[in-house]
């Protein structure tokens, strides 16, 4: 059996953690590399991934100054090469360069808010400081979001990409944010327009999250910037599906009707089976068809309602196709789900579960089949 892929491993180990050994012994005078090297290794089997992250900067305080302006310039004098601003995407950096914005949060938040955020500012450009932004804006909201406001003019992406990044209502990890809606708007009305791909995802993923609080608001910002024309039709295009790709799961018909789908389509839908049953581990196949008297655009999803422990029930959505059923021709699209056996995030259980098949955010057919052992 192939060894199980650990994450965790893969970027904190005896090369990651002596290439910012190296760095740290090259930028700060009398830095033990070796020492720091093996101090950190031996803390990782205990540690999971963002512990690590944590662990690395313990190991680092024992040889850095006790007084945060000194520690500043030590850390940043161990900063490597900036991230290539030549890229416009897929450049988040290393973890290992998570280390600065621990410390700032550690040593700075408190005490020195302007060198925390001058270090930060350093930092993101090479790796990513959208966990660490994120304890200044709680504890100083008004002067963060004003250093903010400036850093989304700023000339380097990554810079860019953060004020979006770290100030999304809901990002995956990261401490929780006071923020509302109407204070990180500002920012975005900027943001949206950017060149660069790494930003306008980044913005499209914040979207997203407000969409779970404000969806009117959300399609209404979307509206406001089309009729500004500051960014590409395309680019913007592309930023929209992104954005609404929650409320599309849900059927939200205002997002239906903000990419172009009728939530009333006249489309009528058949699910046929390959079989009534199946085993847990194997896959069910079945082909979805739709007919209709016009042209029409649709957005083709399907729900498993499952059946969980103790009969309790859940769904969850998947998608299938986007196309257009012509008027008079079937449209037919297949599809096989596996129902994983080992899957470590969702169990699947023994019982009767169903298909329903969504069209346009509209459930247009179901039907059920067993899942057994």
């Amino acid at each position: 059996m192939a060894e199980q892929f650990s994450l965790k491993d893969h970027l904190f180990n005896e090369q990651t953690v002596g290439q910012l050994a190296a760095e740290f012994a090259t930028g700060v005078s009398g830095f033990d590399a070796d020492r720091f090297a093996a101090e950190a290794l031996e803390g990782f089997p205990e540690r999971e991934l963002m512990a690590r992250m944590d662990w690395m900067a313990d190991c680092l305080e024992g040889q850095l100054a006790s007084d945060f302006a000194t520690m500043a310039d030590q850390l940043h004098a161990a900063l490597p090469t900036q991230l290539d601003v030549a890229k416009t995407d897929d450049d988040f950096g290393h973890f290992i360069h998570a280390t600065p914005g621990i410390l700032a949060v550690r040593h700075g938040l408190e005490t020195d808010r302007s060198r925390s955020m001058a270090l930060l500012y350093e930092a993101t450009q090479r790796f990513s400081m959208e966990f660490y932004i994120r304890a200044f804006i709680n504890r100083w909201p008004d002067e963060t979001l004003a250093e903010l406001a400036m850093w989304s003019g700023d000339s380097n992406y990554h810079v860019r990409r953060l004020v979006s990044e770290g100030t999304r209502p809901r990002l995956p990890w990261a401490t929780n944010i006071i923020l509302t809606p109407e204070q990180t708007f500002p920012l975005l009305d900027v943001l949206h327009a950017d060149p660069t791909r790494y930003v306008t995802r980044s913005v499209a993923n914040h979207l997203n999250d407000l969409s779970k609080i404000v969806p009117d608001a959300v399609l209404a910002r979307f509206a406001d910037w089309a009729a500004l024309g500051r960014q590409d039709a395309k680019e913007l295009a592309w930023m929209r599906r992104h954005a609404l790709r929650s409320l599309i799961k849900q059927g939200h018909e205002g997002a239906m009707a903000a990419l172009g789908y009728r939530a009333d389509a006249p489309v009528t839908a058949q699910i046929v089976l390959a079989q009534p049953s199946v085993k847990i581990g194997d896959a069910l196949a079945f082909e979805v068809v739709l007919d209709s008297d016009q042209n029409i655009p649709v957005l083709v999803d399907y729900r498993i309602d499952f059946m969980r422990a103790g009969g309790k029930r859940a769904e969850k959505v998947f998608k299938l196709k986007v196309a257009e059923v012509q008027a008079g021709k079937s449209l037919k699209m297949k599809k096989a789900h596996r129902f994983k056996g080992d899957a470590t995030t969702f169990t699947v259980y023994e019982g009767v579960h169903r298909i329903i098949v969504q069209v346009n955010g509209r459930d247009v057919a179901e039907v059920s089949f067993d899942l057994t052992a």
